[in-house]
């Protein structure tokens, strides 16, 4: 059994580093978006805090809670609840095949799901939403709530649904509707500060 927690902290580890990975698109989107260049720093360490984790190991779930903080160099990410759903069939779980899966690229975590006020910041580029996915399969991130909120400096955007496409760096925000909740109808907000020039 002791084998097995150990693995299965790899693997929260990993999905962290994925989380990270997620969600930084969503904080660089502009009206312009531009998601190659951003990748997992496999080089700089991965500090996770909670206040408790739970590890369902014949689920294939672990679940972060509480106060959930996630860094990687100049990326935080702040989150009530962080839960990480592994693969069916990858390595029986989290049993002791799995070692030899959790490393980035395996395929191994199937799906991430952040929510509790997600904040994530990156040096001065700030995303918020009340709820975040990613979908390592289709590698799509989405990004919902009442104001999904995305900041670069003195500019912001809002909407109530970000989705970003990883894999073509195609990003859609949908605005919202009546009671903020995000309806086809709605309107994106966006506000630019022009550049002072001296």
């Amino acid at each position: 059994m002791r084998g097995s927690e150990m693995t299965i902290m790899r693997k929260a580890l990993l999905a962290a580093a994925v989380t990270l990975a997620a969600a930084l698109p969503a904080a660089a989107q502009q009206t312009q978006s531009n998601f190659g260049g951003l990748k997992i720093s496999g080089d700089q360490p991965i500090q996770i805090e909670s206040d408790k984790l739970e590890v369902r190991d014949t689920d294939g779930v672990a679940i972060f809670t509480g106060n959930v903080n996630v860094v990687q160099g100049p990326t935080l990410m702040r989150a009530g609840r962080m839960t990480v759903y592994y693969a069916k069939g990858a390595a029986g779980g989290a049993g002791a095949g799995a070692a030899a899966s959790a490393t980035p690229g395996s395929g191994n975590i199937d799906k991430l799901e952040v929510d509790g006020k997600v904040y994530v910041k990156s040096e001065t580029q700030v995303a918020t939403a009340d709820k975040a996915t990613f979908d390592m399969g289709t590698e799509i991130l989405v990004m919902t709530g009442n104001e999904v909120v995305l900041t670069d400096g003195p500019n912001v955007i809002v909407g109530c649904r970000l989705t970003v496409r990883m894999g073509t760096g195609e990003a859609t925000l949908d605005g919202c509707g009546k009671g903020g909740q995000q309806d086809k109808g709605g309107r994106v907000k966006m506000l630019l500060q022009p550049k002072a020039t001296q």
